[in-house]
């Protein structure tokens, strides 16, 4: 697939040779849909192979032992679980409903519109670092970034004349970079610390109290301008020359606006202002709930919010250019939306599988505690301690997905560990955040890897997960060296990581 059109400098020659590498041998793998159903019945051996291999959890004493799908009641589970594992695969309802409302957008000319306008009124040389910002600071909606930046990036990118995967690439890495950094508190933020919180209280209940949802806030805010440097960096200067001219079928239109598509635009651009003023009011009103903002039943909708904010746009610019005329066009339009999802829609089902048999298995989670005795017993410190358990972090996240549940195995273990040698557990949890955030782009257990692969088929429709993991693996790197650098200083200079969260214990 990489081109290399572009005359580059013997080091990254050597680069594009070992990514091209990296892309030839992951593609050799099976198409993602078949990977995942061969992945499905390897967990499913493996659980026969070692049915019976227990762990203790430390905090709790339960004793965790992987599961037999070899077993009759194992072997119930896969026939009566299928279903409900298709349906219950997380990013499926949320890819679906926010693409009905991006594709009734797209469909009626409404992107394409807003893309030329854009072309038109923003500077080229800083689309890629508002992009990759954007991505950044999506993880204030939690997973919706990974549905609506990349393949908006790649439009805009390809409206412009640019290689539509590259933009993908750069939005994918803001998203995933995003949730170690941002200028905002997420989600995430509350749930890290409120396992954080119970880790410690093992130790130091005192000290538990005095953890706040704030604990990550001061590294989390400089990590948005370093992430947003390093992925405009990496994907200027590494992934667009590698990938070279894009020459698929899809065409980028730049032409200018007609009368009626910029009438369209501003009666579509009031009709979201009014429904974005309409979901405000809801957020501090009607749908605010009783605890933190970010736990707010407006939160947990957003979803369906992005998906209102634009279907109305979407309707209302298709009425004023004559693309629905009807009910009977909208349907049109709906369905054709939901018919270029079919290729997900069958990968969401192997993938459901293979993830559900994952965490039915316990497989994950005595990797993890197995590792985390692994890290306990190497008598570490200092330096080669979080450098360790930053691997370690970055190992697991190929085997568990979910940040939460990751952390949720990892926090009662490490945060008594990195104490007892003198080490917050804030600053534990930062580790974490880094370690989880760098890998997430390439490992094909992020939940919403597959969607990623999807979107990124519309350019090229025999790309692989070995093509995605070799443009993704550049941003990888250049994101752990750059947090390592800026943790190295931060370090230096005894700064707290969050408000009255200093590094030491």
């Amino acid at each position: 697939m990489a081109q290399h059109t572009e005359k580059v400098s013997k080091p990254r020659r050597l680069l594009f040779r070992a990514l091209d590498g990296i892309e030839w041998l992951g593609n050799k793998l099976p198409s993602p849909l078949l990977l995942f159903a061969c992945l499905a019945f390897i967990i499913i051996i493996l659980s026969g192979i070692f049915s019976g291999v227990s762990v203790t959890n430390p905090t709790t004493d339960e004793v965790v032992e992987v599961k037999n799908l070899f077993s009759k009641s194992g072997l119930e589970y896969i026939f009566t679980s299928a279903v409900d594992n298709f349906i219950g695969f997380a990013p499926l309802g949320a890819v679906l409903v926010t693409m009905l409302g991006i594709g009734l957008a797209e469909q009626t000319g409404l992107i394409n519109a807003s893309l030329k306008s854009i072309v038109f009124s923003f500077p080229n040389r800083l689309l890629t670092a508002a992009l990759v910002f954007a991505g950044v600071m999506s993880s204030v909606a939690v997973n919706a970034g990974y549905v609506v930046l990349p393949p908006l990036g790649a439009v805009l990118f390809l409206g412009l004349g640019r290689h539509p995967l590259a933009g993908l690439a750069a939005a994918f890495a803001g998203v995933s970079g995003g949730f170690g950094a941002n200028l905002a508190l997420t989600s995430t933020d509350a749930i890290l610390q409120e396992l954080t919180a119970e880790a410690a209280r093992t130790i130091d209940s005192g000290y538990a109290d005095t953890i706040t949802v704030t604990m990550n806030y001061f590294f989390a805010a400089a990590s948005v301008l370093l992430i947003t440097f390093i992925g405009t960096w990496v994907t200027e200067k590494i992934v667009e020359p590698r990938l070279g001219k894009y020459e698929g079928e899809e065409e980028g239109d730049i032409e200018e606006l007609t009368s009626q598509e910029k009438k369209g635009m501003r009666l579509a651009g009031i009709g979201f202002l009014l429904t974005f003023a309409l979901m405000a009011y809801l957020s501090f009103g009607p749908l605010r709930g009783d605890g933190a903002y970010i736990e707010s039943p407006f939160f947990n909708a957003l979803v369906f919010v992005i998906f209102i904010l634009f279907l109305v746009p979407g309707l209302i610019y298709g009425i004023v250019v004559n693309e629905i005329k009807n009910d009977k066009d909208l349907t049109r339009l709906l369905g054709k939306t939901m018919a270029a999802m079919g290729g997900y829609i069958a990968l969401a089902f192997t993938a459901g599988q293979f993830i559900a048999y994952f965490g039915e298995t316990n497989l994950g989670t005595v990797i993890a505690f197995r590792g985390a005795d692994f890290l306990n017993s190497t008598g570490f410190d200092g330096i080669s301690l979080i450098l360790t358990f930053l691997g370690l972090t970055m190992l697991i996240n190929f085997f568990i997905g979910s940040s939460s549940a990751k952390w949720t195995i990892l926090a009662p273990v490490f945060v008594p560990i990195m104490m007892n040698l003198g080490y917050s557990p804030e600053f534990t949890t930062l580790l974490y955040r880094i370690g989880d955030s760098v890998t997430n782009m390439i490992t094909p257990l992020l939940l919403y890897f597959p969607v990623v692969i999807a979107f990124a088929q519309r350019y090229n429709k025999n790309l692989g997960i070995g093509t995605l993991i070799a443009m993704m693996i550049p941003y990888a790197a250049a994101f752990l060296v750059g947090w390592l650098i800026l943790l190295s200083i931060w370090s230096l200079l005894g700064l707290p990581v969050g408000p009255g969260a200093p590094i030491t214990y």
